[in-house]
């Protein structure tokens, strides 16, 4: 599936420029497994994009041209391969090199002044840095299905295609109906990142989801991450609510995980046994997934979708809890406590 043509990789940068530079990013952090353990949410720390030229050639090339080329072609980069992207940029024009014209790698760009000072390229220089940008990556795939789009950027050569397959597969799979059920104004265009640094699993940001190589490799039969990841690009919660609610956010991502994964099962992912003196519905993630699970069969079905709606609108408060079931959230914490058994049943392609 990955494809190095240069050419359709210059075809998805309007498709790139979807990304949001400034979305609020809620990640997946915990293996399968994880007993329970409480992992931070990462955020979009946003920072203007700067670039600062250094002429050593002594070119005179005209900078406007160029820093309207950066602040046009860089910024959607950033975005699409990751935001811990260097937003801080050196432009250096060198004289020193035969043959060079130009390379650009995250924070950092060279350019050979002889080749710049040329109108032809100075004028189509926002497409020469986009495709030396692009080549930061392995591979760009771009696959169209039933009105929905997905981006698919590799940045590990060695990535495994099955993998990659899976993980698209699942996304036009689970997506649509995520939006169609919970969001239908959700995007319908999302890129996929493979991000060799990143030491997480995954994370979502504006459209674009970031998977950690490293942990796909090590656990490649887990695609319900995408449904996870999908779910908080569905939520679109925005900045409203802050750190206090992350362990809402995370724990309505995994409970839509478990209702609506395509292969909880083969992903080996299920949801903790309750401890009553272990946990809080505070734990996040599958804690509080099975937490809400448990008022969904006993209390109020449908009572978090709607307080999954009232977070996008802006309309939940603390009242809410009672509002919708006739118990703060300490009171229903305290008679799932006492009363914590449920009938699970996980999703599994082989059934």
């Amino acid at each position: 599936m990955p494809n190095k043509n240069i050419n359709m990789i210059k075809r998805i940068t309007s498709l790139i420029l979807f990304v949001s530079l400034y979305a609020i990013t809620v990640a997946q952090t915990t293996a399968p497994a994880s007993n329970g353990q409480n992992p931070q949410r990462r955020r979009n720390q946003p920072r203007a994009f700067s670039i600062t030229v250094i002429d050593a050639a002594k070119t005179k090339v005209d900078t406007g041209k160029l820093g309207a080329a950066f602040r046009n072609a860089y910024p959607p980069f950033a975005a699409a391969d990751g935001y811990r992207t260097k937003r801080e940029v050196t432009m250096r024009i060198i004289d020193t090199a035969k043959g060079f014209t130009i390379k650009a790698v995250p924070g950092e760009i060279v350019a050979n002044g002889k080749w710049l000072k040329s109108k032809k390229n100075l004028d189509n220089f926002q497409q020469l840095l986009n495709d030396a940008l692009h080549k930061n990556w392995a591979s760009v795939d771009t696959i169209k299905k039933d009105g929905y789009s997905l981006v698919f950027i590799n940045k590990n050569s060695n990535f495994d295609a099955t993998i990659q397959k899976n993980l698209i597969e699942t996304y036009f799979e689970v997506y649509p109906k995520l939006v169609g059920m919970f969001n239908n104004k959700a995007t319908h265009d999302v890129v996929f990142v493979t991000d060799t640094a990143y030491k997480g699993v995954a994370e979502a940001s504006g459209n674009r989801i970031l998977f950690a190589t490293r942990y796909m490799n090590k656990f490649p039969f887990d695609v319900d991450v995408v449904t996870h990841e999908g779910m908080h690009i569905v939520q679109g919660y925005g900045y409203s609510y802050g750190r206090d609610l992350v362990w809402l956010t995370e724990g309505i991502a995994d409970f839509i995980r478990y209702k609506y994964g395509v292969d909880n099962v083969g992903s080996k992912w299920y949801l903790p046994s309750f401890k009553a003196k272990a946990q809080g519905y505070k734990d996040s993630y599958r804690v509080t997934a099975r937490f809400f699970e448990w008022i969904d069969q006993k209390i109020k079905p449908g009572m978090i979708v709607q307080i999954d709606k009232q977070l996008r609108d802006g309309t939940f408060k603390e009242s809410t809890w009672a509002d919708l079931s006739g118990k703060s959230l300490d009171e229903l914490w305290a008679a799932y406590s006492a009363d914590p058994v449920l009938h699970l049943v996980y999703s599994s392609k082989n059934l």
